[in-house]
């Protein structure tokens, strides 16, 4: 394999930051190949040992022992060296470095309390007058099994006389219920929800918990109480869709999850929407334009997303009312799969978007005023810069390799690359979506796939509120459960006090 000749000095960025960032990313760049190297050599002699080397751990035949002709307890011949001197113990400094403290536990925790006190042997035996004065505390977080009860519900019944000798039997009637039919209480539906969406444990995980405790329940039963709880909070769903859309920033991502059908398995789509105001699943059978397109039907603002071609179809449907914004992420990650055929032309293009991260990084706790006009100031000129250079760097490019898918990326989505300079309230990529993805990516390792399209339906509605708790720093399980026992008694007018950005951040019991 011959060397790639090296590039002029003239094709070298003029900017000190750019080159000081490409020569950074050429460094770590070597260490990593040096590491890898180092990894894969021995790798190899592991193996070269594993097939060639001695099979068990015995000292060789032809190797002679460094104590033969050492009776035990003769000393050494007067001849050798005395044994070196013990070397000193090293003092400890004295500037010790101080250990993390341990950490408060927690008030809202309820308390067992344990009483110990002297005998009354021990009173009489050490004599005296005996005045108490206080008491020491100690604590210890301790925890016990979640575990099942049955909540009864008692209806008096009463039988009634009246003034003309007739009786009559009257039974108070049940209080309304969000899922009056389940034999499961509003605090096991929270918790299977919990469990399978935040816990990622699949349903029949679930079975076996509740099968130490001697309660036996089949799958089928609680997959039927996670679709009717989906069911029950659709209206809930529904609201905290439009209060995720009216937001003028919207960031969207998707990812694949297999579904089942009859015998075998097929893909399906779930999208994720994020704003300000929460979190919002969709699930589709497939990743046509449908889905985004029905699901963003009436949305005005900034759409925050990937190159995928099906929301191109969102955006002329909308006529300028949606700008799209591009991932500077994704762009990156095209020129990291480049380095292996055009390395320094891929950390410089590394380089020059880092110095853009950099921007973002020093302006994190300015407002959406600030933050617009400081990249106003300081990255369009890189961005324009950049362009340049994407512009040289693709006239001498082959059309087939790696560089040139990058570059062309870069170039096709350059004006949804630089639309976050425009608004402070944007970001410069869209991993606020990814991020909100990656618990359905986790969640498949365990569950492996939904069981319908309806089922995967249900399972983006319950996981819109459970992320969105997150968001708020709500205990999901409290928010269900408070939210099921309240559900039934709310009038429709006011469902809108139930979303979880309306909640106050629930006490722990």
């Amino acid at each position: 394999m011959h060397p790639s000749p090296a590039l002029p000095i003239a094709a070298l960025p003029d900017d000190v930051g750019v080159l000081q960032e490409l020569v950074r990313g050429l460094v770590a760049s070597h260490q990593a190949e040096r590491q890898r190297n180092t990894e894969l050599q021995e790798r190899i002699d592991q193996l070269l040992r594993r097939l060639y080397g001695v099979k068990s751990d015995k000292l060789g035949q032809n190797q002679p022992s460094l104590f033969d002709g050492l009776e035990e307890g003769q000393p050494p011949a007067a001849d050798q060296p005395p044994p070196p001197p013990p070397e000193p113990e090293p003092v400890p400094n004295q500037r010790r470095r101080s250990a993390h403290g341990r950490r408060k536990i927690p008030d809202n925790l309820s308390r067992v309390t344990r009483t110990v006190d002297f005998t009354p042997t021990e009173l009489s035996a050490l004599g005296g007058e005996w005045k108490r004065i206080g008491e020491e505390v100690s604590e210890k977080l301790d925890y016990k099994p979640s575990t099942l009860f049955v909540s009864q519900l008692v209806r008096i019944k009463y039988r009634v006389t009246s003034p003309d000798g007739r009786e009559s039997i009257h039974v108070p009637g049940m209080p309304p219920e969000a899922l009056p039919k389940t034999m499961a209480a509003n605090g096991l539906l929270a918790d299977v929800v919990v469990s399978k969406l935040v816990d990622h444990l699949p349903v029949y995980r679930q079975v076996n918990r509740h099968a130490r405790q001697g309660v036996h329940l089949s799958r089928s039963t609680l997959c039927d109480w996670l679709m009717d709880t989906a069911d029950v909070l659709m209206p809930l769903y529904l609201l905290l869709k439009d209060r995720v859309l009216s937001d003028w920033v919207l960031f969207t991502d998707d990812t694949p999850v297999r579904v089942q059908e009859l015998e075998k398995c097929r893909l399906g789509r779930l999208w994720v929407y994020c704003s300000r105001f929460g979190t919002v699943y969709d699930a589709t059978p497939d990743r046509c334009r449908d889905g985004p397109v029905r699901f963003l039907a009436g949305f005005e603002g900034y759409l925050q997303c990937d190159a995928y071609a099906g929301y191109n179809e969102v955006f002329a449907l909308a006529r300028g009312k949606v700008i799209e914004v591009g991932c500077w992420a994704h762009a990156r990650r095209k020129f990291v799969e480049a380095e292996n055929s055009a390395l320094l032309e891929s950390h410089e293009a590394v380089a020059r978007i880092r110095a853009l991260y950099q921007i973002e990084e020093s302006i994190k706790g300015l407002d959406a005023a600030g933050k617009l006009a400081a990249r106003v100031r300081d990255a369009v000129p890189l961005l324009e810069n950049l362009k340049a250079w994407l512009d040289k760097v693709k006239a001498r490019s082959l059309p087939k390799s790696r560089l040139m898918e990058a570059v062309n990326y870069a170039l096709n989505q350059w004006d949804a690359l630089v639309a976050y300079t425009t608004n402070g309230d944007c970001a410069i990529d869209n991993n606020t979506a990814e991020r909100a993805v990656k618990p359905f990516a986790i969640g498949r390792k365990n569950w492996l796939f939904f069981g319908s399209d309806r089922g995967g339906r249900a399972l983006a509605i319950l996981a819109s509120f459970t992320e969105t708790c997150k968001k708020f720093g709500i205990n999901p399980w409290q928010y269900l459960k408070d939210t099921l026992d309240r559900l039934p008694v709310t009038p429709r007018e006011d469902l809108h006090t139930l979303l979880p950005s309306c909640q106050p951040v629930p006490q722990s019991a």
